[in-house]
């Protein structure tokens, strides 16, 4: 009796959900320009497919595109953004690959690995994928930029020159044994970095039992960057942070209108990772030479190392990770201040230094010495 009831339950779950394979034809749709600077050569759909259930779609999109720099510039990176429903959550997504070097002419592949959401009931496309951007070689930009790709492209370009530059200074300096240590103490550092899990609810309150206590930010000061964190402090209550609030001054010559601060928490055994990175303007801001600023995002941060393993907050550390002044030109780190033991232990690596040491690992030093001549 159980058995039985067991397979009509069964039954029941899968009448429910449906699964259906994508068609190139009916299913999915490209949407560039006219004067787009890329054009589609081919796409492949491989398994993607859909999943009904209830009332919702899910779209496991598994499918890659062959794109060719149809313009006159090499392309250095591109992002494209993926919908199956403008307003409901899950319904858009956003594919980026940064570090790219393609001539005018030449194809490149551009592959998406994304689980989207629609309700069931409109016709047409179940997928649309457009345009949002493209940054070429000389940092000019194409697109609507609707997902602000520009600044981040902008910023992967800066990083990828700054890495690349630094290890073929290092072949130039130590030559292939030199490169080659390098490339293994960055991946032996890739390995080794404490990861942390950062969860965002905005507008929450904290949930935890301990007492709410304010908690000081302290600040790495890197020379070169031109906002400084004056003061900062968040509501700490053990593993989340509430309403992180930081002051800031402009300490350049030149107006600014987006930063952002990296933050580092330690825990109660003096444990730190890093957090990732707090978004501390959007949108209106013009922050003039000499200008101080307070800002203050209302919500809550919970840290936790593995799921199910919340991180009791002993210390928050910031630091500035990118500025993006009012005419479009962006700073970032250089390597000199990312040579601090503190911070080359704990953060990621850029995309191209993690492009690289893959390359290494796959395919050996020469690979990464020729490719490290390619953009010379």
């Amino acid at each position: 009796m159980l058995l039985r009831a067991a397979i009509l339950g069964l039954l029941a779950v899968c009448a429910g959900w449906s699964q259906q394979r994508l068609d190139l034809r009916t299913s999915f749709k490209i949407e560039f320009p006219p004067d787009s600077p890329v054009t589609l050569v081919s796409a492949d759909l491989g398994d993607s497919a859909t999943t009904t259930r209830g009332s919702a779609m899910i779209i496991d999109l598994r499918s890659s595109l062959t794109l060719r720099n149809s313009g006159y510039r090499h392309i250095r990176g591109i992002t494209l953004l993926v919908t199956a429903e403008e307003i409901a959550a899950g319904g858009k997504a956003s594919v980026s690959v940064p570090s790219l070097n393609v001539a005018p002419g030449e194809s490149f592949p551009v592959r998406m690995n994304l689980r989207l959401l629609r309700p069931l009931g409109p016709v047409g496309p179940l997928v649309v994928v457009s345009l949002d951007g493209l940054l070429f070689d000389d940092l000019s930009f194409y697109g609507p930029n609707r997902l602000n790709c520009r600044r981040s492209m902008t910023v992967w370009e800066l990083e990828a020159r700054r890495d690349r530059r630094h290890f073929r200074n290092l072949l130039a300096a130590r030559g292939e044994e030199g490169l080659r240590q390098a490339l293994l103490e960055s991946l032996a550092r890739q390995a080794e970095r404490p990861r942390l899990d950062v969860q965002v609810a905005r507008g929450g309150r904290a949930t935890a039992v301990e007492t709410e206590r304010p908690v000081q930010f302290t600040f790495l000061n890197l020379p070169g960057a031109p906002i400084e964190p004056v003061a900062g402090a968040a509501f700490v209550r053990g593993n989340e942070a509430r309403a992180p609030s930081v002051e800031v001054r402009n300490r350049s010559q030149r107006p600014v209108r987006y930063f952002e601060l990296s933050w580092i928490v330690r825990d109660s055994s003096g444990r730190e990772f890093q957090a990732g990175s707090m978004p501390a303007s959007e949108g209106g801001l013009v922050l003039g030479p000499g200008q101080p600023s307070r800002v203050q995002h209302d919500g809550v941060l919970r840290f936790q190392t593995a799921p199910g393993s919340p991180l009791p907050l002993a210390g928050l550390t910031g630091f500035v990770s990118q500025v993006e002044f009012a005419d479009g030109t962006v700073w970032i780190p250089s390597r000199r201040d990312l040579s601090d033991p503190r911070l080359s232990r704990l953060l990621a690596p850029s995309p191209e230094e993690e492009r690289l040491t893959d390359l290494y690992r796959r395919r050996g030093l020469a690979a990464v010495i020729a490719e490290l001549r390619k953009f010379d």
